[in-house]
């Protein structure tokens, strides 16, 4: 069965760090760009950052730029996001995405994890 399950959230202090991590299983996860999203309470849902299936090219909201950085190692179905320099405003519950373009187009999604970054 298709699983996406992310680990790392907490609470963390304002200018403080965390690492996400999505673990990945029941599908071909060489293939799929990964993304992640976040939504704030009363906010749509944005794309934070997106890395290719190869791992070759990065994508980030202009707002975590240069803090925020996208990685992913295959050989272990895992995508993860280390967050550097936190704000409160980014408190949300964040989402690991799985994006196949292909013919066929399939995205599955976790089931989130929450970041709280408050003093």
């Amino acid at each position: 069965q298709v699983q996406l399950v992310e680990s790392g959230g907490g609470l963390v202090q304002p200018g403080g760090s965390l690492r996400l991590s999505c673990a990945a299983s029941g599908f071909t996860f060489s293939i799929f760009a990964m993304n992640w999203y976040r939504q704030a309470p009363g906010k749509e849902r944005e794309l934070v950052a997106g890395i290719t299936a190869a791992g070759g090219s990065t994508n980030y909201a202009d707002s975590v730029k240069g803090r925020f950085t996208i990685s992913r190692e295959n050989a272990k179905n895992t995508v993860t996001l280390q967050m550097n320099s936190l704000k409160p405003e980014e408190t949300a519950v964040y989402y690991c995405q799985a994006h196949w373009g292909g013919l066929i187009m399939r995205d599955y999604w976790g089931q989130g994890t929450q970041v709280t970054v408050s003093s």
